[in-house]
C-alpha cells in the first residue's frame, strides 16, 4: 500500500524558509514522476514543483528562485526547500506521486507565513 507523509509545516514570518519532507512508503518510488502542489483557502489546487526519476524539476513561476524540490532515493523521500517566503505561500502543500494512471496524495501539511 502506498503511503505519503508530509512534515516540516509550520508557521513562519515573511522572508522566512521551511523545509517540507515527503517520506514515501509501499514501493519503488525512485522511477516515478514525484511532486508538491499547495492549495490555500478558497483556492484551486496548484503545482508548485515536480521532479522526474531523473532529478530533473519544474516550477510554478510564482516560486521560481526560491523554492528548490530534490529527492533522496535512497530514502525514498522528497524535499521542499521554501526560501524567502511570502503571505501568497500561504497554503496546505501537498506531496504526490505519479504511478499512472494513478496519483497518490499525502494528507498535507499547513505553511502559513505571517508577522
Amino acid at each position: 500500500q502506498v503511503q505519503l507523509v508530509e512534515s516540516g509545516g509550520g508557521v513562519v514570518q515573511p522572508g522566512g524558509s521551511l523545509r517540507l519532507s515527503c517520506a514515501a512508503s509501499g514501493s519503488k518510488f525512485s522511477i516515478y514522476l514525484m511532486a508538491w502542489y499547495r492549495q490555500a483557502p478558497g483556492k484551486q489546487r496548484e503545482l508548485v514543483a515536480a521532479i522526474t526519476s531523473g532529478g530533473t524539476t519544474n516550477y510554478a513561476d510564482s516560486v521560481k528562485g526560491r523554492f528548490t524540490i530534490s529527492r533522496d532515493n535512497a530514502k525514498n523521500t522528497v524535499y521542499l526547500q521554501m526560501n524567502s517566503l511570502t503571505p501568497e505561500d500561504t497554503a496546505v502543500y501537498y506531496c504526490t506521486v505519479i504511478m499512472s494512471p494513478r496519483a497518490y496524495w499525502g494528507q498535507g501539511t499547513q505553511v502559513t507565513v505571517s508577522s
